[in-house]
C-alpha cells in the first residue's frame, strides 16, 4: 500500500452546507463505551460475579489465563501483567536495569507516561523529533542522539501505527542498545507482518479503558522472547519475588486485578472485529472527506506501507484554525480531543532537561495543529456523515 498523502482539486459544493443544516443535530462522543458494553454486558457481569464468587483478587487463575491468550494473540513468547501501561513502561526499564545517568532515546510527542518512566527510574529521556506524516520518531534522528551513556531506546506506536521498527532494531543491534516498545495504543497493530510488541527486547501495552483493548479501570501487559527477562518482570512486578518474603530484586507493587483480566479475556475475542471496523471507518472517513473536496484543507491520516494500523485515534491536521475548529465542532455536539497539546520536551516537569521551544519543530507543530475525531467501532456512517459535514460547513 502506498503513502497516503493527499491533495486534489477543491470542490466547492453548496450542496453540503444545505444538507447539514437540514439534518437533525445529533451528538457524537470521541469515545462511546457505552455501546460496547451493551453488547456484552451479560457476558461481562458473569466474569465479573465469577472472580467474585472465588475470592481470587490478586494474580488468580484468570491473570494467568489472559496472559497466555494475550501471548497467544500477539505471537509472544511471554506476556507478563501488570498494573497500568505506565508500570508496564518502568517495569521494562528497571528489568533492562537503566538507572540514574543512564539515557534514554524517546519522543516529545507521546503520552507523558513514556518519559515520566524513563525519569522514575533516574535516567534522562534524549528526545528525538517525529514524522510530520506519521508522527513516530524518525530512526535516522536516533542514530545521531545515541551517546556512551545510551541504555535504550524507546519508540512510540503512535495513534495504533507502528514506528519503522525494521530500522530502529538496526540501530539497537548496531550499537548493543534494547529496544522498549511503547505499543499502549498499538495492540494489534503490524509492521511487516510483525505484532506491536514483539519486534523490540520488551513490548508495553495499556487496558485503559480508552484503548482497543481496554478493560474496567487501570492494566498493563509486558511482552517478552527471553525467558530471563520475562521472569525479571515477574519478579519486579511483586516487590522483586520470586518466593514469598524472599526478595532477590527491589521491584514495586504492580499486580493486575483478577477483575480486569476477566473483563479483558471477554473482550479480547472481539478485538480482530473492533480493529477492523475502526480501519473501516478510518476509510469511510478519508472517502467522506475527498467527495467533500476538503482534502486541501485537512490533512488526514497517513498509513506507512507494509503496516497494519489499528487507529486507536484517528488524527487530521486543521493548520491555524485547529482551535476554531474544536470549538465548532463542540457547539454541533460532536467529541474531539488533542493527543497532544505540549509535547514532553516542553513540560515544566522536564525544564531541567534544558530543551525549549523550536528544538523539536514537528513535533510542535503537531501540538499546534492536530484534532483526533471519533473512531471507535461502534460509529454508524450517519455519525460520520455529520461529522464530516459539520467540518465542511466551518471550512466553507
Amino acid at each position: 500500500m502506498a503513502v497516503m498523502i493527499f491533495a486534489v482539486e477543491e470542490r466547492i459544493d453548496h450542496s453540503t452546507d444545505r444538507q447539514a443544516k437540514s439534518r437533525l443535530k445529533m451528538k457524537v462522543p470521541l469515545l462511546d463505551l457505552h455501546s460496547q458494553y451493551g453488547t456484552l454486558r451479560e457476558e461481562l457481569r458473569a466474569a465479573a460475579l465469577r472472580v467474585m464468587d472465588s475470592q481470587q483478587f490478586i494474580l488468580g487463575p484468570d491473570v494467568a489465563a489472559l496472559e497466555d491468550e494475550i501471548a497467544v494473540y500477539t505471537r509472544a513468547r511471554h506476556a507478563v501483567s501488570c498494573a497500568s501501561g505506565s508500570d508496564a513502561l518502568l517495569l521494562a526499564l528497571m528489568a533492562l536495569d537503566v538507572k540514574a545517568g543512564d539515557e534514554v532515546v524517546t519522543t516529545p510527542y507521546s503520552f507523558f507516561a513514556t518519559a515520566a518512566a524513563i525519569a522514575r527510574v533516574g535516567a534522562r529521556p534524549v528526545f528525538v523529533d517525529i514524522d510530520p506524516l506519521f508522527y513516530n520518531i524518525v530512526p535516522d534522528k536516533i542514530e545521531a542522539a545515541i551517546t556512551e551513556r545510551t541504555r535504550a531506546i524507546m519508540p512510540v506506536h503512535l495513534y495504533g501505527q507502528c514506528a519503522e521498527m525494521s530500522a530502529i532494531m538496526e540501530i539497537g543491534e548496531r550499537h548493543g542498545i534494547p529496544v522498549i516498545e511503547d505499543a499502549a495504543q498499538a495492540i494489534g497493530a503490524e509492521d511487516e507482518e510483525r505484532q506491536a510488541g514483539t519486534i523490540g527486547t520488551i513490548g508495553c501495552f495499556s487496558f485503559y479503558p480508552s484503548k482497543n483493548l481496554g478493560g474496567a479501570g487501570d492494566g498493563g501487559m509486558m511482552t517478552a522472547g527471553d525467558d530471563e527477562l520475562a521472569r525479571r518482570l515477574r519478579m519486579l512486578r511483586v516487590h522483586g519475588s520470586e518466593t514469598k518474603y524472599h526478595h532477590q530484586l527491589i521491584g514495586i507493587n504492580s499486580r493486575l486485578d483478577s477483575l480486569q483480566a476477566a473483563v479483558l479475556r471477554v473482550k479480547l475475542p472481539h478485538l480482530e472485529r473492533w480493529s477492523e471496523a475502526r480501519r473501516e471507518n478510518a476509510e469511510r472517513y478519508h472517502q467522506l472527506f475527498e467527495d467533500a473536496g476538503l482534502l486541501e484543507e485537512i490533512s488526514l491520516p497517513a498509513v506507512r506501507p507494509q503496516v497494519r494500523h489499528i487507529f486507536n485515534q484517528y488524527v487530521i491536521r486543521a493548520g491555524a484554525r485547529r482551535d476554531a475548529l474544536i470549538a465548532h465542532l463542540k457547539q454541533n455536539d460532536i467529541g474531539t480531543d488533542v493527543y497532544y497539546p505540549v509535547p514532553l520536551h516542553l513540560q515544566e516537569c522536564f525544564s531541567y532537561l534544558g530543551y525549549g521551544e523550536g528544538d523539536f519543530p514537528e513535533a510542535e507543530r503537531a501540538a499546534r495543529e492536530t484534532i483526533a475525531l471519533p473512531i471507535y467501532p461502534e460509529l454508524t456512517e450517519e455519525q460520520q456523515s455529520y461529522v464530516v459535514e459539520s467540518i465542511c460547513g466551518f471550512m466553507r
